[in-house]
């Protein structure tokens, strides 16, 4: 098999193949660096990459094939970290000059379990900054002038541009769903809780949400098999036994699923182009999708999202941001801790209980449905490197802590991807990706649309 073709293999591939014996960790292992090699150097998709460490770790994990020990899921499959999840064997620097050398002298909950699954840490993807607005230099692979959207950008991007097969980032806002979309990749932000976040930098705990980049649904549910569940680290995983997300996610549903449509009271933000791709998405599912309005309600969403993030991070990064001065940080960051120091805690608290209310109604939404169907952003990723797009279609969803995918599904404005964004119940995550393979199935073969490989 050829490097290239080795590379381009989906992580579900690759750990049946090495199981198997038919490659060695080291060979899939020198395939992935050598396609970084050639191509990393027009995306920026890594921060931080040591291929000897890497052929290293793969050397450890064929000793332990050959020497016959029990084998964890993910063996001998590379995975990319965002970088503000800490790596006791790289650097965490989180997309800032303030932590220019950091070192942490242990991994995340995170990285520690994929470690566990006989997983390689091939290296730290580009943040923005702080996991925030302020881009870092990684491009979008589909179009070099345009950003690949972030904050998780180098770790869509590489799986986009075919360097690895898996790659993990976080969501406080759109910072999964947004760049999956716009490079056109599996992404998945799951269910708040479902993934400790001990060891990453914390934003705001009530929005922060681990997720997973991928090339096919199948290898999402193989690292959210590998990333679920509890940590007496984080209060809020849950002490709950987590179905096998992959082997769910392939079997059939006992019932043609059904969707609800929902345009949310931002629709005016998506472009003309969005808007038609996604009437008629509703209109190719007929009788299986309805259009549901949000009540009145919903309208504040956008805002308390903002309360809340802007209050939580003035608080957990504002003394860190003034240590570094201010030609430590970006003038986004410093004004936005700024804006979450003058939160009030009436306005604060409020925020917390509307977003429960807010999801106390959408449970009520999947009494009717399997998935929401929703746009991932408003339109293909813009051009410029200067920003990374808007979240809006993300907010919602973030604040209420429901499960969601998006799906490479749609080309838009130069062929450009355009993500489906699919979101399930809170705490079904498992039946969101079942219900996801029959989407992928039935647009694929009925609508015409672009199916992605994998």
């Amino acid at each position: 098999m050829a490097d290239t073709e080795l590379a381009l293999l989906t992580a579900t591939q690759a750990a049946a193949e090495i199981a198997r014996g038919a490659i060695s960790a080291e060979d899939y292992s020198r395939a992935c660096l050598k396609q970084i090699a050639e191509i990393d150097k027009k995306i920026h998709a890594f921060v931080h990459l040591d291929p000897e460490h890497v052929l290293t770790q793969a050397r450890a994990l064929d000793e332990r094939k050959a020497s016959g020990q029990a084998l964890g899921p993910l063996h001998g499959v590379p995975v990319a970290i965002k970088d503000i999840f800490d790596t006791a064997d790289y650097p965490t620097e989180c997309g800032s000059p303030i932590l220019t050398g950091r070192r942490p002298y242990r991994d995340a909950t995170a990285v520690a379990r994929l470690r566990a699954a006989g997983a390689v840490i091939i290296g730290k993807t580009v943040t923005t900054e702080f996991a925030y607005f302020h881009p870092g230099p990684t491009r979008n692979p589909h179009d070099l002038e345009r950003t690949p959207g972030g904050s998780s950008s180098g770790s869509a991007a590489a799986i986009a541009a075919g360097m690895v097969p898996l790659a993990i980032g976080s969501q406080t806002n759109g910072s999964m769903i947004r760049p999956a979309a716009f490079c056109g990749v599996f992404g998945v932000k799951p269910s708040h809780g479902l993934i400790s976040r001990t060891g990453a930098v914390t934003l705001s705990r009530k929005l922060d949400h681990v997720g997973a980049f991928a090339r096919s649904l199948s290898d999402l549910g193989l690292i959210l098999d590998v990333l679920a569940g509890h940590d007496p680290q984080d209060a809020d995983t849950r002490p709950v036994a987590s179905p096998n997300f992959r082997a769910f996610a392939g079997e059939k549903p006992p019932l043609p699923p059904r969707f609800a449509f929902v345009r949310t009271p931002i629709w005016e933000k998506a472009d003309p182009a969005t808007r038609e791709a996604f009437d008629q998405i509703a209109a190719h599912l007929d009788e299986a999708c309805f259009t549901l309005d949000l009540p009145e309600s919903f309208a504040g969403a956008w805002d308390a999202q903002r309360v809340i993030m802007a209050a939580d991070m003035a608080h957990n990064l504002g003394p860190v941001v003034e240590r570094g001065g201010e030609a430590g940080s970006s003038k986004t960051l410093r004004d936005f801790l700024a804006e979450g120091r003058e939160v009030k805690a009436t306005r604060y608290l409020g925020a917390i209980e509307e977003a429960r209310a807010l999801a106390t109604t959408l449970a009520d939404v999947f009494n009717h449905c399997h998935a929401i169907i929703t746009p991932a952003t408003i339109g293909v990723a813009p051009k410029g490197l200067q920003a990374t797009g808007n979240p809006a279609f993300c907010s919602l969803w973030t604040l209420t802590g429901l499960p969601a995918l998006s799906l490479p599904l749609l080309t838009g404005e130069g062929g450009l991807p355009l993500g489906l964004q699919l979101v399930g119940a809170p705490g079904d995550d498992a039946r969101l990706l079942r219900t996801a393979n029959w989407l992928v199935e039935k647009l694929g073969k009925g609508a015409g649309r672009r199916r992605a490989k994998g």
